[in-house]
């Protein structure tokens, strides 16, 4: 059976994981503000997952993890990012989320982050193919388990030190996932340099050999949607993942770019922004909030002022009280 990758219309357009950006929150108001053709959640330890067994544990909306999987119906199709490197962890957890009803499973083989790399998954994979492949495996036998018919797919970048497209990108595409999605950086090169757009033609021409079921989706860089769609018309690409674009614009999915919205719509999202994070992800800290100030409050005169007093909120009502007695000053 067709899983909903093989159903989306083409090019389509998606929300990237993103680790404390992305959270149900967020989604929350991306999905009510122009939703994307497939979400992402930030990616969530496997490990974690199968450390925490209990029924009644993960049930526990205290839970930081299931408080990291919650979603809501406007995300859907919704994808649950997981990073692991013990296959037997990794297959408890893709039945976890698929029991949990997400829609798709994806695998965190791109995350520098050195604390990830330590424990031999994220980016570490890239250096590890043979463990790659069983991790994949080892999800669609988790997602067997729970009887449901839930996609596994791949996100990761186009080497580690170096360029390795030709060397790795056939390797885990031996793992046929449903979908790969490729950061067009290496791991070394972080988000430092331009994405490498240039190469994914290389990238879809490996899929066209070695798995041509497989959709390839292209990241890095990508502002807006009239940006995707050219990357993907000029790459082949059969859709873009947007990650910093979506910052301050959650309505980028609509097809508006942060020069297309006013100051007065972005300060208005950021108070129901703060709402939501109040209301759906307790007990994170408020303090996360900071980066979705800077983006929103951003971009006219007195908004550096403005930042200032919002950075020092603790509470989503404190921040609306501020926002709705702050004047512009084109309304001034």
């Amino acid at each position: 059976m067709d899983s909903f990758w093989q159903k989306l219309p083409k090019p389509f357009f998606v929300l990237a994981p993103m680790a404390d950006v992305t959270d149900a929150a967020y989604r929350r108001l991306i999905a009510e503000s122009g939703a994307p053709d497939v979400t992402w959640t930030e990616f969530v330890s496997a490990d974690g997952l199968y450390h925490t067994r209990e029924v009644q544990k993960m049930l526990d909306a205290e839970n930081p993890l299931m408080r990291d999987l919650q979603f809501t119906e406007g995300e859907r199709p919704i994808v649950a990012q997981l990073f692991s490197s013990k296959p037997d962890m990794m297959a408890y957890a893709a039945e976890v989320v698929a029991t949990l009803g997400f829609d798709g499973v994806d695998l965190n083989m791109g995350c520098p982050d050195r604390s990830i790399e330590k424990q031999g998954a994220g980016a570490a994979l890239m250096k590890n193919p043979e463990l790659a492949v069983a991790l994949v495996q080892a999800a669609k036998e988790g997602v067997a388990k729970s009887g449901r018919a839930v996609p596994v797919s791949v996100k990761t970048r186009i080497g580690y030190n170096k360029e390795t497209i030709d060397e790795w990108i056939p390797k885990i595409l031996s793992a046929e996932p449903a979908a790969l999605t490729v950061h067009l950086r290496t791991r070394k090169e972080m988000s430092l340099v331009p994405a490498h757009w240039d190469l994914m033609s290389r990238v879809v021409a490996l899929r066209d050999v070695y798995a041509p079921g497989t959709r390839i989706i292209g990241n890095g860089d990508v502002r807006d949607l009239t940006d995707a769609r050219q990357k993907v018309a000029e790459s082949g690409a059969d859709g873009a993942m947007i990650g910093r674009g979506v910052f301050g614009n959650p309505w980028v999915f609509a097809g508006r770019a942060y020069d297309d919205t006013s100051p007065a719509e972005r300060l208005a999202a950021l108070a129901t922004l703060a709402r939501y994070f109040e209301e759906i992800t307790p007990p994170k800290s408020f303090q996360i909030l900071k980066k979705h100030i800077k983006a929103f409050a951003n971009g006219f005169p007195g908004a550096a002022e403005l930042r200032a007093t919002l950075m020092e909120t603790e509470s989503a009502d404190e921040l609306a009280a501020i926002v709705a007695s702050y004047q512009l000053p084109s309304e001034s």
